[in-house]
């Protein structure tokens, strides 16, 4: 029989293992993409012809006061560093002197960054010439009220925002589990928003009635439908941003495209360059799905892993089974995260949840209720064994170990074998029968 070896990413390193070749179904991989290559011309390009509004100098006035929403130190690979300055010249052009402009770091609900992270997201000279402030979405005293969305969410702003003239949204757009891509309007809710506001937009994450778990429709690449995107919508239009640079990376992690203008329209076409890089076709459900992140940081703890374990079950038969892998070397961080594994059942994990959500709880809450697509199996290092079994997860500490297990619960004698060597990123999409 002959075999083929599979490298799969592992941290700083890789795992490696042999499979039957006739039993690999499928490989997962993202659409190669060519990296751009003249970065600062492509930003002046798509400030001076952006889509479905006016060059931003136009908008501009020596007068305004403008607001800059940049992400936060865990979307540091949107690398806003290299979008910032050319960013700055048009405004400087403008004749809006540098006192009058802000930038705010959006944490939404995470941690306050501190000055070294602002400077690695935004550059020391940026820094140097302008006030960079966090959000803080639990100082209420800070936010301004603008009304209700039509599903009942209170809108509370950041002040900042609040009182700009202008206000410019920069971020990063890929694949996103809860609300069906990152970027456009997740700069405002959860990113400069009360965490009143994030807390009842997240609401809609969850399915209508206790015990039914979370929401169907809020999954990767849908937004149609997705009740807690439509509300994001309706939050992010009671701001009105006035200008979007949204970028979207390829498989190396480089720019793949820069995406100026409408905070809509723009986004949208984001989004559509999403689908076409990361969205892959895949001819059926799997018996067996191995999936890594990518390695590091993308695997650095099982907060982040997540993500792969998502994408995953999107590949995967019912009852089959998934070994994802994951190396975990902070497998307690964020703080919060391991305290979701504390309840003795799913429901009261559920309830907990709605009773306080929070996005490490949802994240925690998703984790578990992978099991209930499929076995999973983790490759991971033999410290983190007792936490991935609290997640639902069959912690093992080598392939070996894996594929034994994985063959074990799959529910096939010759499993078919689906593999996702960029697990994080890619979202299997399976295709529609004939």
């Amino acid at each position: 029989m002959k075999t083929r070896t599979i490298r799969m990413r592992y941290g700083e390193g890789e795992v490696a293992f042999c499979l039957p070749e006739e039993q690999i179904y499928c490989e997962v991989l993202g659409k190669e993409y060519p990296a751009i290559a003249d970065i600062p011309g492509a930003i002046r390009a798509a400030l001076e012809r952006p889509i479905d509004s006016p060059p931003l100098k136009e908008l501009l006035h020596p007068t305004d006061r403008v607001a800059i929403t940049v992400s936060d130190i865990t979307r540091s690979w949107q690398r806003m560093d290299l979008i910032l300055p050319t960013l700055f010249d048009t405004i400087a052009r403008a004749g809006i002197p540098d006192e009058n402009v802000s930038i705010l770091v959006v944490v939404g609900g995470h941690r306050q960054n501190t000055r070294e992270e602002m400077q690695q997201l935004c550059g020391a000279e940026v820094c140097r010439r302008v006030n960079v402030v966090n959000h803080n979405a639990r100082d209420l005293d800070n936010m301004v009220h603008l009304g209700k969305t039509s599903r009942g969410t209170e809108v509370a702003i950041n002040r900042v925002v609040a009182e700009a003239n202008k206000i410019i949204l920069t971020g990063g757009i890929i694949y996103h589990y809860m609300v069906g891509y990152g970027g456009g309007r997740k700069s405002v809710i959860p990113g400069f928003s009360s965490i009143r506001t994030i807390q009842q937009n997240h609401l809609w994450a969850m399915a209508p009635k206790v015990g039914m778990g979370s929401n169907r429709n809020a999954v990767s690449g849908k937004t149609r439908g997705n009740e807690c995107h439509e509300d994001m919508m309706e939050i992010a239009g009671f701001v009105k941003p006035d200008f979007i640079v949204n970028v979207v990376p390829n498989a190396e992690g480089e720019y793949a495209g820069i995406f100026a203008g409408n905070w809509v329209s723009a986004w949208q076409e984001g989004t559509k360059l999403v689908d076409e890089i990361y969205g892959v076709p895949i001819p059926g459900l799997a018996d067996i799905v191995i999936a890594s992140a990518g390695g590091s940081p993308k695997d650095i703890n099982l907060y982040q892993a997540g993500k792969t374990m998502d994408n995953a079950s999107y590949a995967v038969k019912k009852g089959g089974a998934v070994i994802i892998v994951s190396e975990c070397p902070d497998i307690m961080e964020p703080p919060e995260f391991p305290q979701w594994f504390q309840y003795a059942s799913t429901l009261e994990m559920e309830k907990a949840l709605r009773a306080d959500f929070t996005i490490p709880g949802w994240v925690a809450f998703k984790e578990v209720e992978c099991s209930d697509i499929a076995t999973y199996i983790m490759v991971t290092r033999p410290e983190n064994v007792e936490l991935v079994g609290k997640a639902g997860i069959i912690p093992v500490t080598t392939m070996e170990e894996a594929l034994a297990q994985a063959y074990r619960h799959c529910g096939a004698d010759r499993p078919r074998i689906t593999l996702m060597p960029q697990g994080a990123n890619t979202l299997p999409v399976l295709r529609a029968k004939p």
